[in-house]
């Protein structure tokens, strides 16, 4: 791609990891992002940036959506402005065109990863971040992930169409393959609209598995570059659909540490994991949380959803027992079951025909039947 611009006469280019609410990248990660030894061996290579979120002197104000378009284009789930913060270098004036190079996947705030993702939240303060993420849980994890057309998106690409640069998006879709070797299905090229439904259509077909049925249980083999729950929770809302009500889910992850480096306090402090209506009265009683939505949408995200128990209590759908290097403790702090990771055995569970066992669990959407949208 660099001797392409050189060749089409761009005489320096710059490249900014787009980590949203991520820690920053290591300088072997980002040469491993970009597939080089070194950065000098990259023609017209300038400067490799972090997008720094918390960073107020990193960020530019370039606008808001009005409370108007934002009960518009939510359904009527959020009915006030949100101000529009972006990393300085993508202000007006800075760069003639922004490239963006991501991959697509079915996500659970946005529907399907990337286009107008990678600038919000990619490179966005953290405002719209902590906003789309909790109008995901409002909206209902079973109507947002693995959708095209959700109420998020719609957010998300209203809020870039206020991006002055001109953008082009390069889209692909991209699975994993037994010796562990990425496979490329599509790359689509063109603005993070229509690229992005084009990819969204193969990832579809790749990304999304369907039982037919429901399981009672399902063990869930977390893949290995999961190392906490922040994201190892996909385990949980990838594959809450194909669960019984009751039922349960047990995520195996031996190489897991703890339930989130950044924001395992928050979560303890909380509560824990909760269905949605739990989470929504905390968010309106509490500040702090209104403040971190994020958080929030996260804690019901997991839980997936509930159920009216025997005793007329709201409870969570099926309960989620967690096999890590989590301590019991932990566990009961965060409203999960405990597994000794260390006397788990599979094949306690494979004769089992109420019982589907996920490889690499995360990865993937699992559904019972495919949706409308």
């Amino acid at each position: 791609m660099a001797a392409v611009l050189a060749q089409n006469g761009v005489t320096k280019f710059d490249a900014m990891v787009a980590q949203g609410t991520h820690s920053p990248m290591t300088d072997a990660e980002k040469l491993a992002k970009i597939g080089a030894d070194s950065f000098d061996s990259i023609q017209n290579l300038g400067s490799i940036y972090d997008h720094r979120w918390d960073q107020p002197e990193e960020l530019v104000n370039i606008g808001e959506l009005s409370a108007d378009e934002v009960s518009q284009i939510t359904g009527g789930l959020f009915h006030e402005a949100i101000p529009l913060a972006v990393n300085r270098l993508a202000a007006p004036g800075n760069y003639d065109a922004i490239l963006i190079f991501g991959a697509t996947v079915t996500h659970e705030v946005a529907g399907f990863a990337g286009g107008a993702k990678y600038f919000f939240p990619g490179i966005s303060g953290a405002e719209l971040t902590h906003k789309t993420h909790w109008l995901a849980a409002l909206a209902t994890i079973e109507k947002i992930i693995g959708r095209i057309e959700t109420p998020t998106r719609h957010l998300i690409e209203a809020a870039a169409d206020r991006i002055a640069a001109k953008v082009i998006v390069f889209t692909s879709v991209v699975t994993r393959i037994a010796d562990d070797r990425l496979r490329t299905h599509a790359l689509f090229a063109g603005d993070f609209c229509s690229s992005l439904r084009k990819a969204a259509e193969v990832s579809r077909s790749v990304h999304i598995k369907y039982t037919g049925r429901k399981y009672e249980l399902v063990v869930a083999l977390l893949d290995e570059h999961y190392e906490d729950l922040w994201l190892g929770g996909k385990a949980s809302y990838r594959l809450g659909a194909v669960i019984e009500a009751g039922g349960e889910l047990i995520i195996y992850a031996p190489r897991l540490r703890c339930i989130s480096e950044t924001h395992g306090d928050d979560i303890e402090r909380f509560g824990g994991y909760a269905p949605l209506e739990k989470i929504k009265d905390l968010v309106a009683n509490s500040g702090e949380l209104q403040a971190n939505l994020c958080v929030a949408a996260h804690l019901a995200h997991v839980s997936y959803a509930g159920r009216t128990g025997d005793d007329g209590k709201f409870v969570p759908k099926y309960r989620i027992s967690l096999a890590s290097q989590v301590d019991r403790e932990t566990c009961s702090r965060v409203n999960l079951d405990y597994l000794n990771h260390q006397t788990f055995n599979i094949a306690d569970y494979q004769s089992d025909p109420d019982t589907l066992i996920v490889e690499r669990a995360g990865r993937d959407l699992y559904l019972v039947a495919p949706a409308d949208n």
